[in-house]
């Protein structure tokens, strides 16, 4: 993929409006759809008839166990995957019916793992992310780069403008990936995996990010999450997925409860409120200890009375 080359001054921060009010997504209609879809690799189907759908203005996270189809619903709702059956709808349109720069003017993308080209700068790297609104005969235009410049200003990265990606930390570098995702302006943004390799601080850092997207700037995020206790603090409504069908769909309230999560993941647990944000926080059971070994130390030769004991001489007796 190639881009216009641009010299990028420092970008200023810019100040942000209050937060709105958190969406009702039960009220809302949803914005991205999965219809009855057959999703596989090749002759191994993972799901059946699925239904899921992503409410307009949510943040949705997609909750299950390894190898439980999250992070394929995820694909097929990327059209990264087709369906063998049933449809995937953006705003109520087949995905298969968009151009691709059109659906990636509507659908942005964060893969799990993203390499970055040798020798790019951060700048650099989110200018790519203005490749769906561009065509062999545009110039890079102030459009493009204002909405560099917004994006690096969202994800706090604007003194970084000229670094190389590659200095950069694992924290520092989700972030310039987010902001080449921003760029884009697609209002629907899809997350594989967006806290993996990152320490407890820098997941707090991008979730807090994604959360500021999503409430200040009115995205619909779709995220794929291993941490229950992320997706119940930070998501809006959730999709438990288990063996390749949903098991469970809501607001997280009525989905991270103690039945679903010991139904979904196996895992016996309380489920208490996060005394932080009141959210629901999945507190595992703990598992009884076995005996301190003190059994097994008492001398076995005491019980059995035709054990040989020693006479003083060293011989053995009966």
């Amino acid at each position: 993929m190639t881009t216009h080359a641009a010299h990028h001054t420092r970008h200023p921060e810019t100040t942000n409006p209050a937060p709105p009010p958190r969406l009702e997504e039960q009220s809302s209609p949803p914005r991205l759809e999965a219809r009855g879809i057959t999703i596989g690799y090749g002759k191994r189907v993972i799901s059946t008839d699925l239904h899921a759908l992503v409410p307009e203005g949510s943040f949705t996270a997609i909750i299950g166990p390894n190898a439980s189809g999250k992070s394929t619903l995820l694909r097929a709702l990327a059209r990264l995957l087709k369906p063998t059956a049933g449809t995937v709808q953006l705003a109520g349109r087949d995905l298969q019916d968009y151009a691709p720069k059109e659906l990636a003017r509507a659908l942005g993308l964060l893969p799990q793992t993203a390499t970055a080209p040798d020798g790019i700068t951060v700048a650099g790297l989110v200018s790519r992310g203005r490749f769906p609104h561009q065509n062999a005969l545009d110039r890079w235009s102030l459009r493009d780069e204002e909405a560099v410049t917004r994006a690096l200003a969202a994800t706090g990265v604007a003194d970084l403008a000229t670094r190389l990606v590659s200095e950069l930390s694992g924290g520092q570098r989700q972030r310039v990936w987010v902001a080449m995702v921003l760029a884009q302006q697609s209002d629907v943004l899809l997350l594989d995996e967006p806290t993996t390799y990152l320490d407890i601080a820098h997941q707090v850092a991008v979730m807090d990010l994604f959360q500021d997207l999503n409430r200040r700037d009115r995205h619909t995020l779709v995220a794929v999450l291993h941490d229950l206790n992320q997706a119940a603090r930070y998501a809006s409504h959730v999709i438990a997925v288990a063996d390749g069908a949903v098991a469970a769909t809501g607001r997280p309230e009525d989905v991270v409860t103690e039945e679903t999560v010991e139904r979904v993941f196996g895992l016996p647990c309380r489920v208490i409120e996060d005394p932080e944000t009141g959210t629901p926080l999945v507190v595992p059971r703990a598992r009884p200890l076995p005996d301190d070994g003190a059994d097994a130390a008492t001398d076995t030769t005491a019980a059995d009375p035709s054990a040989p004991t020693a006479t003083p001489d060293g011989a053995d007796t009966p």
